[in-house]
């Protein structure tokens, strides 16, 4: 995935109020958005080199964007909106190929036992199109197969028995453990659901949940799977001019943190 613009260097500061981050571009303070809400852990240290968008547009109160951050040698993606469009790039270059087929792909579709939460991505195939109830409605299907994708990003990494595993989250998520529980639901209802694991940075040799920080998590995460609920990882390598997913690793739920 290329940027429109090359992203611009720059010398991390501080993150605060979750969505502000102080840095210096060529030696100018400069004040940019974090898309991140996760605490970044081991990715934050003053005076780590950074990658910045810059984006003047009317209506933004701030021209920056934090995109990225040098962890020793290796450029970790913290924009977690490049999440769900690297698995579509995935999806097409056939690194999912677990997931097809499908006739169609589309992105937060309601869904869940209350019908409030979103999926990230509704794969489906087949099926009869219905009326749209009005002209803004999004086209439904009845009868159609139907994958439910549900993506996480991450960008903590950490050494456990001599390999670096990719983990997942870096807080305690009571709301990703929701979203587990309503995939589970949508595989109980003859569908398929699927969970993947954005891994925005180069070197993780392996995925596995986190379960040192959020144990109800990587419980939820086993029970899942024993239900039927799929689950990938993927990792990425980011540089100035864009973002791209390697390829895939491995998952192990059982390895404990």
């Amino acid at each position: 995935m290329k940027f429109e613009i090359p992203l611009q260097q720059a010398t991390f500061r501080r993150r605060y109020k979750r969505f502000l981050v102080d840095a210096e571009v060529e030696g100018a303070p400069v004040v940019a958005h974090s898309t991140n809400t996760g605490t970044l852990r081991g990715c934050l240290r003053d005076g780590a080199s950074a990658l910045l968008a810059y984006t003047a547009k009317p209506g933004r109160k701030l021209d920056w964007t934090f995109r990225a951050i040098k962890v020793g040698r290796v450029w970790v993606g913290v924009d977690t909106s490049m999440a769900v469009p690297l698995v579509e790039e995935a999806l097409d270059a056939g690194v999912l190929d677990d997931l097809r087929p499908f006739d169609r792909s589309t992105r937060e579709v309601k869904y869940g036992a209350e019908g409030k939460s979103r999926i990230d991505l509704l794969l489906s195939s087949g099926g009869t199109r219905l009326p749209l109830a009005n002209k803004r409605a999004r086209p439904a299907y009845e009868g159609d197969r139907r994958v439910y994708v549900e993506v996480k990003s991450t960008t903590l990494v950490e050494r456990r028995g001599g390999q670096r595993v990719g983990m997942f989250p870096d807080a305690v998520t009571t709301r990703g453990l929701k979203h587990l529980h309503e995939l589970i639901g949508e595989v109980r209802n003859g569908h398929r659901a699927a969970m993947v694991y954005v891994v925005q940075r180069p070197d993780a040799d392996v995925f596995a949940p986190a379960a040192h920080i959020d144990p109800a998590y990587a419980e939820g995460l086993a029970e899942a799977l024993a239900c039927g609920v799929e689950a990938f990882a993927l990792r990425c390598r980011l540089k100035k001019t864009g973002i791209d997913v390697v390829e895939r690793v491995p998952i192990d739920a059982a390895l404990r943190s």
